[in-house]
Formats: C-alpha cells, sequence, structure tokens
C-alpha cells in the first residue's frame, strides 16, 4: 500500500500545475441568522471530472483539494458551527487499489500542507469513523491533528474518514448494550444516550446536506444525524465547486421553511 501512496505522490507533482487556487468571491448574501449551525458536504464528482480531461484514474481526488480548502475557509469566516465532509467510507477499500492508495496519499498531503493553518486559524479537527483501521501513516496523521487542534474552539471540521453510517449505529447499539449489562435500565435510554454514543457526541445534529455531481442520496452518510436535514442537490462536480456554488446552497437553505415535523 505505500508503494502506491508514494508511486502517486510522485505522479501528482506532474498535475499540480492544472489546479491552481481561485480568485476570491464575495461574502454570502443570505442572513446570518439563516445560516446552518452544521454543514455536511458529500463530496462527489472528481471522476467525471478527471474523465473529461483525460486524467488517469488517481488524479480525480487531487482534483478537488483545492474545492475543499476554499470550503473550509468560507464556513470558517462565515462562522458556520461544525463542518462534516465526507473523504472516505468503509465502502471505499473495495476500489481499485491504485485508487485507494491515492486517497490514502491525499490525505497525507492534506494534513501536512493545512494543518498549520487550521490550527493557526482555531480550527478543531475531529475523524468520525474508524481510525483504528487506517494503515499507520494515516492513522498516526490523523490521531497527532486532533490531538494538536484539541483545545480550539473555532469552526469544527469533521473528517469522515473510513466511515460508514450504518457501523456507526451498530458501533452505538453495541455500547448501549454493554451499559445495559452493566446494570443501566433499558427503558430509561434517551435519544441523547444514543446520540452519546455516535462518533458525532457533542454536536448539533445536521442543518444542511450538499452533494454534488447531481446524485442525490445520502450514501451511508450520517443517517441518524441527518433526520431532519435539508438537502441540496446540485449539478456540480466537485472540483468544480467554488464558494459561489456555497454562497448559492446556503441561500437555497436559507429560503426554506424548516417545521421538524410541525405545521
Amino acid at each position: 500500500m505505500q508503494q502506491v501512496v508514494n508511486g502517486f505522490l510522485e505522479q501528482m507533482n506532474k498535475f499540480g500545475a492544472l489546479f491552481g487556487k481561485r480568485p476570491p468571491s464575495p461574502v454570502v448574501s443570505a442572513p446570518v441568522a439563516r445560516l446552518p449551525r452544521h454543514v455536511a458536504i458529500i463530496m462527489d464528482g472528481n471522476g467525471r471530472w478527471a474523465a473529461k480531461r483525460g486524467l488517469p484514474r488517481p488524479a480525480r481526488h487531487h482534483a478537488g483539494t483545492e474545492a475543499l480548502r476554499e470550503v473550509i475557509r468560507e464556513c470558517d469566516a462565515l462562522g458556520i458551527e461544525a463542518l462534516t465532509i465526507y473523504a472516505f467510507s468503509t465502502e471505499n477499500w473495495a476500489r481499485p487499489e491504485d485508487e485507494v492508495g491515492a486517497l490514502m496519499g491525499l490525505l497525507l498531503r492534506f494534513f501536512n500542507s493545512e494543518i498549520d493553518e487550521l490550527h493557526r486559524k482555531n480550527v478543531r479537527i475531529r475523524i468520525i469513523g474508524d481510525v483504528d483501521g487506517l494503515p499507520a501513516p494515516q492513522r498516526d496523521a490523523v490521531t497527532n491533528a486532533m490531538a494538536r487542534t484539541a483545545a480550539n474552539t473555532g469552526l469544527k471540521l469533521n473528517i469522515a474518514l473510513n466511515y460508514g453510517g450504518r457501523e456507526e449505529l451498530l458501533r452505538a447499539a453495541r455500547a448501549l448494550a454493554r451499559k445495559a449489562k452493566d446494570g443501566a435500565d433499558p427503558a430509561s435510554f434517551t435519544d441523547r444516550d444514543l446520540c452519546e454514543c455516535l462518533y458525532t457526541a457533542g454536536l448539533p445534529d445536521v442543518d444542511l446536506v450538499i452533494r454534488t455531481s447531481g446524485e442525490q442520496r445520502l450514501s451511508n452518510f450520517l443517517p441518524y444525524q441527518t433526520a431532519y436535514a435539508e438537502m441540496v442537490f446540485n449539478g456540480v462536480l466537485w472540483p468544480d465547486y467554488t464558494v459561489e456554488q456555497l454562497h448559492h446552497d446556503l441561500r437555497e437553505y436559507a429560503s426554506r421553511d424548516r417545521r421538524f415535523g410541525k405545521t
């Protein structure tokens, strides 16, 4: 696996010039009071973006890193409390080895290149998913990032990595079962008890889910936390997702009447 990762990193140096930074964008016009506290993003469309440009399969994910960087900066600037991004699912291990290696390599590149700025901007990083199931270099990188930013009080950046929503719920059910075995009354368990057993314990429920590329499904992403989330599906391929598009999606969210089951 490490040889695949190293080979990918060398290959990506040849494509770096293709992914230049974009100019800054104007501030969102949605009223601040109507901005979501917690935004979750399914970053989809990397493969189609790369295929249109004749780039090799592993290059697809490298292309989206600049879009991610801009979205993180803008959410922080807007004062959004939490941003959760779907980076790598438990099902993604079944992808071709070179693509998995590419994703693992990008993970290392991201933390090596971004951790200083994120820490300086008071961003707190949390990995939601099975960290122990990651290769050692990636596991060490994310563990160090979480430890380094643990005391930060700004944007809560949650990276779903080796994550599966059904597995998370099963993990929570097992935790509650252990409590019951230790003497807790199962009839006393509440929604709060379950939430405390999730990877997202302590975070507000997701207010807005954004999925790019035109697909309209959650793909096993935060099934419990998104129970009352507003969803915005757009046709933009993730590497082409800009701050302007984020503003558009936030305005769409602000225009909706959230009733939470009430009339």
